[in-house]
């Protein structure tokens, strides 16, 4: 029998403590949002199933909103997920591949039973390789996630824009694509002051966004960062990697990237940036929920979209995607 990953061994210990025989009664009810559950397969690149549930029970966890909603089978005592409507964990053409999940496009650190959620909340359960890393600790998928309703099972954080120009059209552009999902953010300076109950979009160039102590992971690869792109170091190209964490293309003048990650507990940072200025706008362009949507991360190149360039790049590439 296989060794399930890292992050799922801490999931099944953590699910025994969210049991049901642990307390978790049938619970009320919430209104307001709808809770949305998202399965995918492949980085989400094959939709297997999306609902949404306008009434909420109180005692909501993630296990039993999966369960009602398809077949599941779980290993190890209960302690994670094996199969989703027959698509199970093991291997598959050579790959590793299990069961992930995120709320509000943050990956959960305690198990599918444990977790509760509510109105407004977006679960994701993806299908995927784990050759790369077994560890991805935000995605950009859900957007306006985790904004709206809070990183994980957290409240709703205040959200602010960093730009190395904050009066900037660049800037004030990122700060508009958050107003138009009613997200209430400020604006400043890159690191102007700790931050460490607040959501932060970093917006900038790559070489100037590296000094960023939680974003400088991205230049070591998904094992590092969660994210399937490495940006170089002198900022003039974006190396794009597959799902074995290879690099399989190259991008330079013009290209952008919108990802996230997180550095141990502190909460999780969005970057849009680029290899210049023309990269950084076409990366903000990509920043809406149409363009993101069950994407882990998004690369755009030439300038788009909008700009007469190619259409944005899921990240990481996914069956010979070039």
């Amino acid at each position: 029998m296989r060794r399930p990953p890292r992050i799922l061994i801490l999931a099944a210990l953590a699910l025994c403590l969210g049991a049901a025989g642990c307390g978790l009664g049938p619970g009320g009810s919430s209104s307001g949002d709808a809770l949305t559950l998202t399965v995918t397969r492949d980085f989400g690149t094959t939709p297997v199933l999306e609902r949404t549930q306008k009434k909420v029970p109180g005692s909501e966890t993630v296990m039993r909103l999966l369960q009602r909603r398809a077949q599941v089978t779980t290993r190890y005592g209960g302690g994670f997920v094996q199969c989703v409507n027959a698509i199970c964990g093991g291997s598959e053409k050579g790959s590793r591949v299990d069961w992930f999940y995120f709320v509000n496009g943050v990956e959960a650190t305690k198990g599918a039973a444990a977790v509760k959620v509510g109105g407004g909340d977006h679960v994701w359960w993806d299908h995927r390789s784990w050759e790369a890393t077994d560890h991805v600790p935000a995605v950009v998928g859900s957007f306006p996630e985790p904004f709206l309703h809070g990183p994980g099972d957290e409240k709703r954080l205040p959200v602010r824009v960093e730009c190395l120009k904050p009066q900037g059209q660049i800037c004030k552009d990122a700060q508009a694509a958050l107003v138009h999902y009613d997200i209430s953010a400020s604006k400043t300076t890159l690191r102007s002051s700790i931050a460490q109950d607040t959501l932060r979009v970093v917006v900038g160039t790559w070489d100037v966004l590296r000094e960023d102590g939680a974003l400088q992971p991205l230049e070591d690869g998904p094992s590092a960062s969660g994210v399937y792109a490495e940006p170089r170091a002198d900022g003039t190209s974006i190396a794009l990697l597959d799902t074995r964490g290879k690099v399989v293309r190259t991008l330079g003048a013009g290209a952008g990237l919108v990802a996230a990650t997180r550095v141990g507990e502190d909460q999780p940072v969005w970057a849009i940036t680029g290899t210049d200025d023309a990269g950084v706008a076409a990366a903000v362009r990509a920043f809406t929920a149409q363009t993101l949507m069950n994407h882990y991360a998004v690369a755009v190149e030439n300038g788009a979209p909008g700009a007469g360039g190619a259409p944005p790049i899921p990240l990481p590439l996914v069956g010979g995607a070039r």
